[in-house]
C-alpha cells in the first residue's frame, strides 16, 4: 500500500476522485495528507471529512519556486509519502521537492499536453479553435505542465462550448484518468524512460 500525499489549490474534486477510488478498492495506497496553498480552499473540507491529516502552506509573494519547493519537501517528509499528487495545485514547486520526489510526483491538467500547458488551457483551447481537448496525467519536472505522460484521453470540443461547458466534461475524464494513473504507479507499472512512460503489463 502506497502512501499518498495531495496538495490542492481550489475545490479539491480530484482530491476527491482520489479518496472515492481508494475507498472503492481501485488504488491500492492511503492518503496520509492533504496541503492546501490557501487556509479556506473548498477542498480542505473533503480531507476533514475523510479524517485526513490536513496542513496549509502559503505562497508569499516574493517566494521563488525554489524556496516554496524547499519549504514544500520540509513541511511533507514527515508524511514520508511514495506518491505526491498535485491536484489543482497552481504553483511551481522545484528546489529540494523536486529533487527529493523526482519520479514521484504526478499531476494533472486540463488538456492534451503539449499543447495549452499552463493555468487557462481550456481558454487557450477555445481562443485557438481546436476540435480536440482532453486531459493528461504526467510526471512532474521542473517545467510548466512538461513531464513525461501517463495518460491522456481525448475530449471533443462542440461548435458552441465555451469554457464553463468545456471545463465541466473535461473534468469528468479526470476524474477517470488520475485515479487509474495513480493505481498503475500504487502496482509499479510505470516506468520512466526519458520522455517516455511505459505501462508494464
Amino acid at each position: 500500500m502506497i502512501r499518498i500525499v495531495v496538495l490542492i489549490s481550489g475545490r479539491g474534486s480530484n482530491l476527491k476522485a482520489i479518496i472515492d477510488a481508494i475507498a472503492a478498492g481501485q488504488i491500492d495506497g492511503s492518503i496520509v495528507a492533504v496541503v492546501s496553498s490557501a487556509p479556506e480552499v473548498p477542498g480542505l473540507l473533503y480531507a476533514k471529512e475523510n479524517n485526513i491529516p490536513v496542513a496549509i502552506l502559503t505562497r508569499k509573494p516574493d517566494s521563488n519556486p525554489d524556496l516554496y519547493g524547499d519549504a514544500m519537501a520540509e513541511l511533507i517528509a514527515p508524511y514520508n509519502p511514495d506518491l505526491v499528487l498535485t491536484a489543482g495545485f497552481m504553483y511551481l514547486l522545484r528546489g529540494h521537492f523536486l529533487e527529493r520526489y523526482q519520479g514521484k510526483i504526478m499531476n494533472i491538467h486540463p488538456a492534451l499536453l503539449p499543447a495549452f500547458p499552463g493555468a487557462h488551457p481550456h481558454r487557450d483551447v477555445l481562443r485557438y479553435g481546436a476540435k480536440i481537448s482532453g486531459c493528461t496525467v504526467h510526471f512532474v519536472d521542473g517545467g510548466i505542465d512538461s513531464g513525461p505522460v501517463i495518460l491522456q484521453e481525448a475530449v471533443p470540443v462542440l461548435p458552441d462550448d465555451d469554457e464553463d461547458n468545456l471545463a465541466a466534461r473535461v473534468l469528468q475524464v479526470e476524474h477517470r484518468l488520475f485515479p487509474l494513473a495513480v493505481s498503475l504507479f500504487a502496482q509499479g507499472r510505470l516506468q520512466i524512460e526519458g520522455r517516455k512512460v511505459r505501462i508494464l503489463d
